[in-house]
């Protein structure tokens, strides 16, 4: 991109951002300026091409990355009741974005969700047999979950894409109330059921080297195998709080009190361990990037 006055390259990434407000637009920031890499979040709403045609030409980026999408407040729930403000989001905003990224010779790196899938009979609970990137989402229990799907039915078209299926993202900041973690040990009662999930530590610094090796169509962006709910609170009773309880319920009682259905499943995560094989399991990603860095007991 030109050399600077002391003769030394200058910083070849510029990253346009969507998502700013979000939980991993904003962790997305912060990887940046640990790498400096150059940075800008988009100020265009999704669905407005004018606005994001506008960002592009300001801020000429290298790579595009779209960390911005409805998925309710407090929960999903809520996009049962305002499906045309999640259409206008999830659809709409990300398929505009995707093409103007195309027009404009752009890889766009869109977290997804892995939330598109349950078990079932050919992908049964505990057998270890994932959902592959290629395999038909089968899970539209949610209206949030069917706009994902279909987006990214879309988005398969757009050879510019890349789409990264994020599943119960968690985070070494346990007091941060998207994390997965921090969720679970807030709720009255859990369900147990084993799933694939994305450690954020971990996994974000991959998403932007992704970004630099111009990676383009499906990735089921969790760690390799699953846990379960009661394994992670078995592990935050044994690195934050030893006197920590949770109870349990089932499925038909949880739905008693959702509105939507949730998805559970385990996706098969060896597309990208294949292409970094540095990659750690969930549970061991689980210890070292969040309980170990978090422990309040005394080590043993």
């Amino acid at each position: 991109m030109g050399a600077t006055a002391n003769g030394t390259s200058a910083q070849p990434f510029k990253f346009l951002i969507y998502g700013r407000t979000g939980w991993i637009g904003g962790l997305l920031g912060k990887l940046c300026e640990a790498q400096n890499i150059d940075y800008v979040y988009g100020s265009g709403r999704l669905q407005n091409r004018v606005d994001l045609e506008a960002d592009i030409a300001s801020v000429n980026p290298t790579h595009v990355f779209n960390a911005a999408g409805v998925t309710g407040r407090p929960n999903v729930d809520w996009c049962e009741s305002h499906k045309v403000e999640t259409i206008r989001t999830n659809v709409v905003g990300t398929l505009t974005l995707a093409d103007v990224c195309r027009e404009k010779g752009l890889v766009l790196i869109n977290y997804a969700t892995g939330c598109i899938f349950e078990y079932d009979a050919a992908h049964p609970l505990g057998s270890g047999i994932g959902f592959k990137e290629e395999d038909t989402p089968n899970f539209i229990g949610s209206f949030y979950s069917k706009t994902k799907a279909t987006v990214e039915d879309l988005l398969n078209n757009y050879e510019n894409v890349c789409t990264l299926r994020v599943r119960m993202p968690i985070s070494s900041d346990l007091s941060n109330p998207r994390n997965f973690i921090t969720k679970i040990t807030r709720y009255e009662k859990v369900v147990n059921i084993p799933n694939s999930m994305t450690i954020l530590d971990e996994l974000l610094p991959i998403s932007i080297e992704m970004a630099k090796r111009n990676l383009t169509g499906i990735y089921n962006f969790t760690n390799p195998g699953v846990v379960s709910h009661n394994e992670i609170l078995e592990m935050y009773r044994e690195y934050i709080d030893p006197s920590f309880t949770y109870k349990n319920f089932t499925l038909e009682e949880q739905a008693k009190v959702i509105v939507a259905p949730r998805s559970n499943n385990e996706l098969d995560a060896s597309k990208l361990k294949k292409e970094f094989p540095e990659l750690l399991s969930i549970k061991e990603s689980l210890i070292q990037n969040v309980f170990k860095p978090n422990r309040k007991t005394p080590v043993a």
